[in-house]
């Protein structure tokens, strides 16, 4: 059974209590490797009454040590964000880099309808807000976008990953919250969507959700999701789609390749939560960022070839009779 292998110095960043927005919790990190620095964007938590979340800033060129910004990346400024900006994801689409983040409606505390919105940053100092991109109503969340480029031969096409919690139902195909995959004519509109991975095994049998924006390989687009199981427990698993056609699933994993074990991941203001949000590539070893029971940032690698072999075996095949 394939596991992620955690890093020796975890948990890699803790709550500054000197720094006030960002003294009781920091976690659910995504990264961008742009080939000369490891940029993190990361959710972070200053005060529990009204759990307002604000995104920080760090940067790293080892993938292992980084250093923050003092102040906040984005903060909430628009009316949409006004209870609060969670869990950013980051991905390169034509040489600018986006940010999907999760939006509420109103304080955590008041059981909030979610949306996710979009930013585009050039430099990770200033932002443009794009607005919302998901279908009103829909609860959806983990939206990662698939990363572009001009001339891209493989995918042409604006796509994203996400997770509508309320689509569920026999219009819907599936009982409970699902990853879909969705096209659009543009990076703010997306319409024609289509179900892709429903929670199958004991650890995901609540729910499923994306966590890390495809990874392209030579043999499919590489995602790291989450699972979460009817104790409420978090782990993390992997699938690999077609390059071509990422509608289509090539594997996927059966168990989870980290599941909360350590103390930093079983204790914290959410016990038992290893939730994947961001990743790269460094030296042929697939960096996999997490957040930990929703208090700290935490890291697990293994090798690239290793997992993408593994993707493929008879042990994640998909289909039936395998």
């Amino acid at each position: 059974m394939l596991q992620l292998k955690r890093a020796k110095i975890n948990p890699i960043m803790v709550p500054d209590p000197s720094n006030w927005w960002e003294s009781k919790a920091v976690f659910n990190c995504s990264v961008l490797n742009d080939g000369k620095n490891i940029h993190m964007l990361y959710r972070a938590i200053g005060e529990y009454e009204d759990y307002v979340s604000r995104i920080g800033y760090a940067s790293s060129n080892d993938g292992l040590s980084f250093i923050r910004r003092k102040e906040p990346s984005m903060c909430p400024e628009m009316e949409y964000e006004s209870y609060g900006i969670e869990d950013p994801r980051l991905t390169i689409i034509d040489d600018d880099n986006y940010v999907t983040y999760v939006v509420l409606s109103n304080y955590v505390r008041n059981n909030p309808s979610v949306s996710t919105a979009l930013a585009r940053t050039n430099d990770f100092f200033s932002y443009e807000k794009l607005g919302i991109i998901t279908v009103e109503g829909s609860q959806d969340k983990d939206v990662v976008l698939f990363p572009k480029s001009d001339g891209d031969g493989e995918l042409g096409k604006y796509m994203i990953l996400h997770r509508p919690s309320s689509w569920i139902g026999p219009e819907y195909n599936t009982d409970r919250p699902s990853i879909w995959i969705a096209e659009g004519n543009s990076v703010t509109n997306f319409v024609k969507h289509a179900l892709l991975i429903k929670p199958e095994q004991s650890w995901e049998a609540l729910k499923v959700g994306t966590g890390v924006p495809p990874i392209k390989t030579k043999k499919g687009w590489l995602v790291i999701y989450h699972g979460v199981s009817s104790e409420h427990v978090y782990s993390a698993g992997a699938f690999l789609l077609d390059i071509k056609e990422p509608n289509k699933i090539l594997g996927r994993t059966k168990s989870p390749l980290l599941a909360p074990k350590e103390d930093y991941e079983l204790k914290g203001d959410v016990n038992n939560v290893v939730f994947p949000s961001g990743a790269c590539v460094l030296d042929n070893k697939l960096f996999v960022y997490y957040g930990a029971a929703d208090k700290v940032c935490c890291l697990a690698t293994i090798d690239l070839q290793e997992i993408i072999d593994y993707l493929l075996s008879d042990a994640c095949a998909i289909g039936l009779g395998k």
